[in-house]
């Protein structure tokens, strides 16, 4: 199971009751309903892989939200 999306969308005692009795085999997940600090046994579980929720902080991606945050208020204004 992969979470990329929101912390909150998956619930997390439900995750690891299903990784603990070997229903899941695993998780991917870089978001947590308790950010920005996530429960210890997540963090810790040896079926977890966790990665930063950063993928909005590429210079392209911040390029782009600039452009688009820019086209609004000329909308808005003009």
């Amino acid at each position: 199971m992969i979470n990329a999306a929101r912390g909150g969308v998956v619930d997390e005692d439900a995750l690891l009751a299903a990784l603990n009795d070997g229903t899941l085999a695993g998780a991917g997940i870089d978001v947590f309903v308790s950010e920005p600090t996530p429960r210890t046994d997540i963090l810790e579980h040896p079926n977890v892989s966790l990665t930063p929720h950063i993928g909005a902080s590429t210079f392209e991606a911040q390029e782009k939200v600039g452009s688009e945050l820019a086209g609004q208020i000329i909308e808005i204004l003009g």
